[in-house]
């Protein structure tokens, strides 16, 4: 009786997580359509997408233990942050070679209201809370959930990429061009990070992937001349 109970549980527990993900992503989705017709734009839903990316995890992780579970801990740590250091470093190279490539006034242009936002607003320094909430809810607990409930894993790669693609354009207080960059660019980080997500059951890997992308990009709007 004890183990049916204990499997009973953890099916329940998985169920849970995984409803919290997609219902997270769908509130996020419905804040952002509404606020966009209103003066605060974006920005509540962009504060829940970072309050809730990271509020859910650490709340499942303290009250049910579910680190692991959510690919936070365990899994191939060591493997994780080598795949991570290579091809954030690839990713690095590409993305300073294409600002080397992009110094005219149209290109510093695309990015204006990021630009505002980050340097005007100072809004800078929080981009690692950022990248935080966002690999913990798509590559960890939306990631993770869809594995154990029997999603092939080149589908849950494929269909969380696309989840946080298109929720560049429901988060974003930019003009549309922008978000359409920002989007192109979620693609192959989601990719990649997914892949070293899937093939180590660890987190921190695409965790460093992104955060070596988005300082790279950061430090290009910052110092653009």
């Amino acid at each position: 009786m004890e183990k049916a109970y204990s499997i009973d549980t953890g099916s329940a527990s998985l169920n849970e997580r995984f409803k919290l993900a997609f219902g997270l992503t769908a509130l996020i989705w419905v804040t952002g359509l509404v606020g966009h017709f209103t003066p605060l734009k974006e920005w509540p839903a962009l504060a829940l997408y970072v309050i809730g990316g990271i509020g859910v995890v650490i709340w499942r992780g303290v009250s049910k233990g579910e680190w692991a579970g959510m690919y936070l801990a365990g899994g191939d740590l060591k493997k994780s942050l080598i795949f991570g250091a290579i091809t954030g470093t690839a990713l690095l190279v590409m993305a300073l070679f294409n600002t080397a490539m992009m110094q005219s006034p149209e290109s510093a242009s695309m990015m204006a209201d990021m630009e505002d936002i980050l340097v005007n607003r100072s809004l800078f320094y929080l981009y690692p809370i950022l990248v935080l909430a966002e690999e913990f809810l798509w590559r960890g607990i939306m990631f993770s959930s869809m594995i154990e409930k029997g999603f092939n894993k080149h589908l849950t790669v494929l269909l969380t990429t696309m989840f946080f693609l298109l929720n560049h354009f429901a988060v974003a207080p930019v003009n549309l061009k922008e978000r359409a960059f920002m989007a192109m660019m979620a693609f192959p980080l989601g990719i990649i990070g997914g892949y070293i997500v899937a093939l180590t059951r660890n987190v921190w890997g695409s965790v460093l992937v992104h955060m070596i992308l988005m300082t790279s990009m950061m430090a290009a709007i910052k110092f653009q001349p």
